[in-house]
């Protein structure tokens, strides 16, 4: 348990954060599931209209510091990629 003020601060600030984060990630994880379920169903539209929209929420996500920078760009680069060989 937090003694101090500034602790108990501290605390609050991170439970608020915590909160925050969670989400955004879990946001994040609502669009790449739209993307992954157009995919399997194999709707070319739905497809590239879901990828179009979590593409900026990844960046945004990394932006924020919920993921690293190279997480979201492999992410965002493997969903391009199984998007397009479903076009092909």
């Amino acid at each position: 348990m937090a003694n101090t003020t500034s602790a108990k601060k501290a605390t609050r600030k991170m439970a608020r954060r915590t909160a925050i984060n969670k989400n955004r990630r879990s946001r994040v994880r609502s669009y790449v599931r739209k993307v992954e379920e157009a995919l399997a169903a194999g709707d070319k539209a739905a497809a590239t209209a879901a990828f179009d929209a979590v593409q900026p929420e990844l960046m945004r996500a990394a932006t924020k510091g919920v993921m690293h920078r190279n997480t979201a760009s492999r992410k965002v680069s493997r969903l391009a990629q199984r998007v397009k060989a479903l076009q092909a």
